[in-house]
């Protein structure tokens, strides 16, 4: 079928105005639009930019707004968002463009780092591994499924205006080690949320849930961790 893509440009070496650019492809239906956006780069214009390593949904480096929507560009079907209309593509909010569909990624890792995204035990090292029930594992499971593609916390409004806030995903990190029956970093971590640009900031718009590709209860995790704080003793 004939698409039309219209993608969002900037080189800042050229203009520092970004610009719209429109390109039309054939393509097959099932194709996703990281098919397509490769045809552009391939056949088309070599100087488009965009960022995709596995393009299997699991690395998360190409998540892009498309028709207004943060998705991951391998995972999304050219026939689900071809409704006549060219197909709009664009960077992630909330983050400096650095080129094209490339964004600076600094502060959101920064962010992320920042909640300790670790294991934090004590003691002598074991000589064996850390046992876990299943039923243990189940409490934060479903926050092990993050892949780092930012799409969650550059649909968050509140952290288009303000900088400060660490973000729904550094949020989720935290979560997956505060409730993890084997590590012994909570307080620290729930000290480190419970900051003015913490946890509270978070005001419940569900962007985050709609906008995670791997199916996280984003805003789930976040009322989860906010609880934590509330009953801490």
């Amino acid at each position: 079928m004939d698409v039309t893509l219209k993608i969002r440009r900037y080189n800042p070496e050229v203009s520092e105005d970004a610009s719209w650019e429109t390109f039309s492809v054939v393509q097959q239906p099932t194709d996703r639009v990281l098919d397509a956006l490769h045809t552009i780069k391939w056949d088309q214009d070599g100087t488009l930019t965009f960022r995709r390593s596995c393009a299997h949904g699991v690395c998360g480096s190409d998540a892009m707004r498309i028709n207004g929507r943060n998705r991951l560009a391998c995972k999304t079907l050219l026939k689900d968002v071809n409704s006549g209309k060219p197909i709009t593509v664009e960077p992630i909010q909330g983050l400096p463009v650095l080129k094209d569909l490339v964004v600076d990624m600094e502060s959101f890792f920064a962010a992320y780092k920042s909640v300790m995204p670790f294991l934090i035990t004590g003691g002598n090292e074991p000589t064996r591994e850390r046992i876990q029930s299943q039923k243990d594992r189940d409490r934060f499971d479903d926050t092990t499924k993050c892949i780092l593609c930012a799409a969650c916390t550059t649909s968050c409004p509140v952290y288009w205006a303000d900088g400060q806030y660490f973000g729904p995903q550094a949020i989720v990190g935290a979560h997956r080690f505060i409730f993890d029956s084997r590590d012994e970093g909570k307080d620290q971590r729930l000290e480190i949320l419970n900051d003015n640009e913490g946890v509270w900031r978070c005001r419940t718009t569900f962007n985050c849930t709609e906008a995670c590709p791997r199916g996280i209860e984003v805003t789930k995790a976040i009322q989860e961790v906010k609880r934590a704080l509330i009953f801490r003793r």
